[in-house]
Formats: structure tokens, sequence, C-alpha cells
């Protein structure tokens, strides 16, 4: 079975700025999760956990932009870590356990992306209450590699990802479309050199396309890009939120 996408979190710079401005933006829910001695805020759809908030880390090699992160769920995080590494990745932070949560990694691909793996304690029953494309879930996500053909090479030998098909983007160059368990869920692309670094990105959704175009300015953030209508008759937009973390946004409607 292959690996899928579980999980996302937001470091940032300013915790309560930020956890209004995407309650505004997504319409998400939020709450602290609980954790004891963590500042975690949990964002939520219908019920439903689907991102982290937490402050930026102030440890050497901790990110120095507020960032949005992935998870992939796996079965083993040591063996995967040693896989990521075979593969040509590497270790960023060593598999350690979270008390009550789980156990995790941060990795990144040959090209540089950095991701997390991890284990959580349990099963996560509640996904399924989720329809598709419901506001507030995670709709697509996308890598911008150092080098799309062979980051995807190195996801499909770690996770068993498969390729679903590619779009010619003339200049830009090729788009892979990507499936986990037989699921189109993404698309990785080679950046273009204005780019400062490879990153995975996280499409959210909601509910009008131009009306959240209108709450990101309203709230202090700032649309980079879009919106623009994609392949799907659906439309997206690029923005920064009032720290500067950079995000994405996906509708059925303008």
């Amino acid at each position: 079975m292959a690996s899928n996408f579980f999980w996302y979190d937001l470091m940032t710079t300013d915790v309560a700025s930020a956890s209004k401005f995407y309650s505004s933006v997504v319409g998400w829910i939020t709450a602290d999760s609980g954790m004891p001695g963590m500042n975690y805020t949990i964002f939520s759809t219908g019920g439903v956990g689907v991102a982290g908030l937490m402050p930026l880390p102030t440890e050497a090699g901790a990110p120095k932009m507020p960032v949005w992160s992935v998870y992939v769920h796996v079965i083993g995080v040591d063996d995967y870590a040693s896989k990521v590494v075979d593969a040509g990745g590497a270790i960023l932070l060593a598999p350690s356990d979270i008390p009550g949560v789980g156990r995790f990694a941060v990795v990144a691909d040959p090209t540089g992306a950095a991701f997390e793996i991890m284990e959580p304690n349990g099963e996560r029953p509640d996904l399924p209450a989720l329809a598709p494309k419901q506001t507030g879930t995670i709709g697509w996500h996308e890598l911008q590699a150092g080098d799309g053909r062979a980051a995807f090479d190195f996801y499909a030998r770690v996770f068993g990802w498969s390729q679903t098909g590619t779009f010619d983007m003339g200049p830009m160059g090729e788009y892979i479309l990507f499936a986990t368990d037989k699921k189109q869920v993404g698309g990785m692309m080679t950046k273009q050199p204005q780019v400062p670094h490879p990153f995975w990105l996280s499409y959210f959704y909601v509910d009008g396309i131009d009306a959240a175009a209108e709450r990101i300015a309203k709230s202090g953030g700032k649309v980079v890009n879009g919106p623009t209508k994609v392949p799907g008759d659906e439309w997206v937009l690029h923005a920064t939120d009032p720290q500067g973390g950079f995000f994405a946004l996906v509708s059925e409607t303008k």
C-alpha cells in the first residue's frame, strides 16, 4: 500500500495572528491541541482536524521564515528514513517520538525539498467523514523540485507513488501528475530559477476564489499569483500570510 499525505502544519513567527488569518481566509475552526508542554493549535473543518499551527523553532538549523509542511503516513519511521537515504535523500531530523502523538522524522528528497514522515499512534477513523473538495480540506499537493523527473523517481521508489499523466507547460517544462493508492493527489515540476529553493505546496479548498482573495487582502495577506483557471475547471491562487508564509487556495467556483 502506498503511503499517503495525512497531515499539514505551519511553523510561524506569530501563532495568534496566523490563527486568526487562516480562520478568516480558509474558514478553519481553531483550538489548542491540549498536548502538555506544546504550543500547538489544531485547524479543523467539519469537526475533523486537518492541519496544525506552531511557533517557529529557534534552534540551529530550523527554518528562518514561516513554512507549511506536509506529512506522509508510514509504518516504520526508522525503516523509511533509511529508504530515503538509500534513494538519495537526506535525514534533516532523526526519528524521534512525540509523546501521545507518534514517531516522526524530517527528511528531504534528493532535490532538496523537505517533508515529514510519521507513524501516528492509532488510526484516523475520522478522515472518511470529510467529503472530497469540502471547504478547509487539502485539495492538491504540488512539488516545486530541483529536478521534477528525478524527484518523482525518488517518491515512486520510496513510497510507491505512481505517475498518472503529464501536462506540457511550455517554457515552464513538464508537470508530472501523480497518485497515491491509485488516487490522483498532486503534481511535480522543476522549479523556475526565481524560486529560491525546492518545496512542497498544499492547496486548501475554499468556496469561491474571488471572495477568498478579498479575505486575504482584508486580513493582511497578499495574493502573489492568480486567481487562475487550471485544468479540471478549478481556480487557484498563491498568496502569503501576514508573517510571510506561502500558501495556495483552490476552488470549484470563481
